[in-house]
């Protein structure tokens, strides 16, 4: 809020490009808010399709929490008075992408009740029966 009325008092004093600057600031700042939230949705979605995969079952919980990671991925992202994006397919993937060994290294700790280390759980996600 203290940047809003550092702006204003900006405009009323006609320092247009100081402004500017503490909008470019405070959009930067809402971006970053977004990828960071659409991070950890990512994070937890992963770690329950890595789940699923692995383990070649599902749960409630984890479609529900699934449902809901990609719910709130799809409503930060999405721009509200002008319609659009914050971010498109391939930057969200590469969050996705980015995310991947966390989600990994948590859905060791969780999947077949923390038997495998993140090693030997990635083995069994690829490992494909001839």
């Amino acid at each position: 809020m203290e940047e809003l009325l550092e702006i204003r008092q900006l405009l009323e004093q006609g320092k247009i490009n100081e402004a500017l600057l503490l909008v470019d600031e405070l959009e930067e700042m809402s971006l970053s808010d977004k990828i960071n939230k659409i991070d950890s949705y990512g994070v937890i979605l992963l770690i329950h399709l890595i789940k699923q995969k692995a383990e070649k079952r599902s749960t409630r919980y984890w479609e529900i929490s699934i449902e809901n990671a990609v719910r709130e991925i799809n409503k930060i992202n999405k721009r509200r008075k002008s319609g659009g994006a914050y971010l498109n397919q391939r930057e969200l993937m590469e969050i996705l992408q980015q995310g991947y060994q966390v989600a990994l290294k948590r859905a060791a700790l969780e999947a077949y009740e923390g038997r495998y280390e993140t090693k030997e759980l990635a083995a069994i996600l690829t490992y494909s029966p001839t």
